[in-house]
């Protein structure tokens, strides 16, 4: 099954982007995915393709019209599409790789990027929009934060990765921060890889490694912890 995504922006030229390079990008050559983006100024109705107007109740910047972009989303996923509706907003839930694993399990996704203040909010409860946050800041639209999300969920499908354990042994995927890692050479300006590294035992390994991760995770992320009494 090829993951399908389609994005709404009113700057499709920023797609692919890095996407179109690396892992992703020779996936996407191979069709393990797919991606469209899409012009939501097209659906505008007036000659000047307005896709934004003034907030109610006043106050500064401009809000993206409920109608034009309702457009877009019929037209882009129709009638049982079964992709998640997400729209990329800093008041969104925050992503994890949970998420994005749920995500790389599906079909697809249809992303809406939003520009200026914001989106009507009509618009966001009549099409069931999922907000989703990559951070507590601010971008100049959601374009950037699309290509993270799919940066993601890309890197995950079926095949992509050449090592499908690389996947799993990485921050968060077991709620803490990832150990650290070493390679050749031996030493480097007077620091040698730690001894446990180079031992051959694996028991002990995976044991430094844990603590490893636990300890960066209690000095990073101490929030991590805090979900998982057991790892305290």
């Amino acid at each position: 099954m090829t993951f399908k995504a389609s994005v709404l922006t009113l700057y499709p030229e920023m797609f692919p982007g890095g996407l179109g390079l690396s892992l992703a990008g020779r996936a996407l050559e191979v069709g393990t995915w797919s991606l469209e983006a899409i012009q939501i100024r097209h659906f505008a109705s007036d000659r000047h393709h307005t896709v934004d107007d003034t907030p109610a109740g006043g106050g500064a910047g401009m809000v993206m019209r409920a109608d034009v972009l309702a457009k877009a989303i019929d037209h882009t996923s129709p009638s049982g599409d079964p992709r998640p509706k997400l729209l990329m907003s800093p008041r969104g839930k925050p992503l994890t790789q949970a998420r994005v694993r749920e995500l790389a399990a599906g079909p697809g996704a249809v992303i809406v990027c939003g520009r200026f203040e914001g989106v009507d909010q009509r618009l966001i409860e009549a099409r069931g929009l999922e907000e989703v946050s990559i951070g507590d800041f601010i971008l100049s639209g959601g374009e950037p934060a699309a290509l993270v999300l799919l940066d993601a969920v890309v890197r995950l499908l079926p095949g992509v990765m050449g090592n499908a354990v690389s996947g799993e042994e990485e921050s968060f995927e077991n709620g803490l921060l990832e150990h650290p890692h070493y390679t050749r050479p031996q030493e480097f300006e007077g620091r040698p890889i730690p001894d446990v590294l180079v031992s051959g035992n694996h028991k002990k390994i995976a044991a430094w490694r844990r603590a490893e991760s636990e300890r960066l995770t209690k000095e990073r992320r101490p929030d991590l912890l805090a979900a998982q009494p057991l790892a305290k």
